[in-house]
């Protein structure tokens, strides 16, 4: 078959930044390439999303989203948000999110997700606050817990890749 006939996969979104994932924690074993595989079918789903805040997704050239122990979380928490203990996710207008790997364990037991789907819907909720999203009155963070779901089960649909169920 020559090239001008083979088949194509169509192309990825332009406004589409690099999200890179990386594990920084030793406790809870990851399956980092369904996690990546989930977040790069939930990015176009978050570009789509637009929050009443300033969205800076679709401009960040890269997304690092990093999975971290408690103790990091519970620094960084302290540090740039003045609260005591370890949160699930925290997000950097600059495109950093960092996702607490023990505390998604904690929730997926609780509500019947797989660790890597949680610690997915960490970083999607991290996108879509990079697309101005909010949640720190009820309402709104309802509405981002809904759009987040939603997302997360659309990008679960959607992954075709061997051994990725």
């Amino acid at each position: 078959m020559s090239r001008r006939n083979a088949p194509s996969n169509p192309p990825p979104d332009a406004r589409a930044p690099r999200v890179a994932i990386a594990n920084r924690q030793r406790i809870h074993r990851l399956d980092l390439r369904r996690i990546r595989h989930l977040v790069a079918r939930a990015l176009s789903l978050c570009l789509a999303e637009h929050g009443p805040l300033p969205q800076r997704l679709a401009d960040l050239p890269e997304v690092t989203a990093t999975i971290v122990s408690p103790g990091v979380m519970s620094r960084v928490h302290v540090d740039f948000l003045g609260l005591d203990g370890p949160t699930d996710v925290i997000t950097f207008p600059y495109g950093e999110i960092l996702v607490c790997a023990a505390i998604a364990a904690e929730n997926a037991a609780r509500y019947g997700h797989t660790l890597d789907d949680e610690l997915a819907l960490y970083i999607i909720h991290g996108l879509l606050h990079l697309n101005g999203f909010d949640d720190l009155e009820s309402t709104p963070a309802r509405r981002m817990r809904a759009r987040q779901a939603k997302i997360l089960n659309t990008a679960r649909k959607s992954v075709t890749v061997p051994g990725i169920a």
